[in-house]
């Protein structure tokens, strides 16, 4: 997934602070100027405070990376709680469940490659599919589309090795049809790969 990129109308220089015994631990506004904020690992991160004029006007492109991160937020809050691969993601890390998730939903997962070499355009063979995602890989789905791009068959595909997955065919198909495979992770972001199989692979 893609999202417009966000300007902003001053650079805003974070530094960390480790050894402040009179703001460490602190967080909240310092004036007009600073702001401290905590991380997860307690450091204290000192900021420059962002500026705008009061009558800024944002572009469509800033409006829908606003929408999208309003969206990514709703989700985070709530996937953080239900969803225990965020947490074990986060441990050990300045980041929370609520930064992994929110983190997900911004990043689609990837199709790596389709191999098609187990299969001949018969039913009972194999078909797999490698797909990774910075989370976790929710599904794989396989359709098998004809020359006319009519779906002949589709169905869920089976994850058997770390980043492998494998789907068996239950129909054939004549002459040289397509594999679309799509990969879906936890926030539903979807990932797609198109693959034909080859002219000596065709089923005599």
């Amino acid at each position: 997934m893609t999202t417009g990129a966000q300007s902003r109308e001053r650079g805003n220089t974070m530094a960390k602070v480790r050894k402040n015994i009179v703001i460490s631990g602190s967080s909240g506004a310092l004036g007009d100027q600073l702001v401290l904020k905590r991380d997860k690992a307690g450091r204290t991160i000192l900021s420059a405070k962002p500026t705008f004029p009061e009558d800024r006007e944002f572009t469509q492109a800033q409006k829908d990376q606003m929408a999208a991160f309003r969206e990514a937020t709703l989700y985070a809050k709530s996937a953080a709680r239900t969803e225990a691969i965020y947490a074990e993601k986060a441990k050990d890390t300045p980041r929370s469940g609520f930064n992994v998730a929110m983190a997900d939903w911004f990043h689609a997962p990837e199709i790596g490659e389709i191999d098609l070499s187990g299969w001949t355009g018969q039913a009972g063979e194999r078909i797999r599919v490698k797909a990774l995602d910075d989370v976790k890989v929710e599904r794989v789905t396989v359709l098998i589309a004809d020359a006319e791009d009519v779906i002949i068959e589709q169905g869920a595909a089976e994850q058997v090795d770390g980043l492998w997955w494998v789907y068996t065919t239950t129909q054939a198909a004549a002459g040289r049809p397509k594999v679309i495979a799509l990969a879906q992770d936890l926030p539903g972001n979807i990932a797609r790969m198109v693959a034909q199989i080859a002219k000596e692979q065709e089923a005599a």
